[in-house]
């Protein structure tokens, strides 16, 4: 009788245990925005703060501007996995400021990237077409879509924020001296099938491109050096703007790709906020995940449950050994 009255008491005491971990998560709200990485990221988190942490995770639909909006005003979602701060900047910021969101962790550990690229066939003949010099000099290696007679620049659909940008910068780089017309690839699936078409034929392709993205895990690309060093500043001052009028030369700034929650999370569940601030992803790995995505016609919850079984070797190390054990325990 003795040892069934303490098993219960035990039993009893672990459990209030739980449970008070479990409330001090509580329920939690997470952002799954409408693009491959930050669904797969939020389909990640929710599976790691519900069995590591105790958390009653969901996720819920998001996008940048108004989850940002409704975390600042209302508190709710409790976090956005992967925000774009570039896009809205000062409000989040001001957020921060007036203690009502936190920045829990750079989710991207080398920020969002842009540039200009080739596919890396070509720079392994010719290493000087890692260099715009090189590009500039070859300029026949990559013939215009439309008209034999021209080089051909792939740049940005119309009506993106990276049709300004490289518009600007194929401007500051006199690529027009080079006999190279700016092509408008007329949407998101008509860049992503040039650059397929190119890698599948062995062709030449210059152009635009960010990561990280499936393309980029699907297709070996090399991004072009200007030779110029990046000058922020000048981007915001110019390279951004559709009226710059004297652009000049300069790499793309890093765009910097940070998971955000409510202030009022990180303090009710600190367990839980400094994992998210140890968890990010380099862009090989997510270039590598995203395209296994679009390979399998994953979507986010798959595609978490994948990495999750297959790559323990990075998200053991966000967490601590017991954590990571309760992680495993749910797989």
């Amino acid at each position: 009788m003795k040892k069934q009255i303490l098993a219960a008491s035990l039993l009893a005491a672990s459990s209030t245990a739980f449970a008070g971990s479990h409330a001090s998560c509580g329920d939690v709200q997470i952002a799954d925005m409408n693009w491959a990485s930050a669904t797969f990221i939020a389909n990640v988190d929710r599976f790691i703060l519900e069995h590591a942490f105790g958390c009653n995770a969901e996720v819920v639909p998001g996008d940048t501007v108004p989850t940002s909006t409704s975390m600042i005003e209302k508190q709710q979602p409790d976090i956005a996995p992967e925000l774009w701060t570039n896009s809205f900047k000062e409000g989040l910021e001001k957020a921060v400021a007036e203690g009502k969101l936190s920045v829990a962790g750079k989710v991207f550990s080398d920020g969002g990237e842009e540039g200009f690229w080739v596919p890396k066939y070509m720079v392994e003949k010719d290493p000087s077409l890692a260099t715009i010099e090189g590009i500039k000099a070859n300029a026949a290696l990559f013939p215009h879509p439309e008209d034999d007679s021209k080089a051909g620049f792939v740049g940005c659909p119309s009506g993106w924020g990276c049709q300004i940008t490289a518009g600007n910068l194929h401007k500051a780089l006199n690529l027009d001296d080079a006999n190279f017309e700016l092509v408008d690839p007329g949407s998101a699936a008509g860049l992503d099938g040039s650059i397929a078409r190119a890698y599948e034929r062995g062709q030449g392709w210059f152009g635009y491109y960010w990561a990280p993205t499936a393309i980029l895990g699907k297709y070996e690309m090399v991004k072009v050096d200007f030779g110029s060093g990046v000058d922020e500043q000048h981007f915001i001052d110019c390279i951004y703007k559709a009226d710059c009028q004297d652009p000049k030369p300069s790499m793309y700034p890093e765009s910097p790709v940070y998971t955000y929650t409510t202030a009022e999370f990180s303090n009710r569940a600190p367990a839980a906020a400094e994992y998210l601030a140890n968890r990010s992803f380099t862009n090989p790995q997510l270039n590598s995940l995203l395209a296994w995505m679009d390979e399998n016609q994953a979507d986010g919850e798959y595609a978490a449950e994948y990495f999750l079984t297959e790559h323990a070797d990075i998200w053991k190390t966000w967490l601590t050994a017991d954590q990571a054990a309760k992680v495993e325990g749910a797989l």
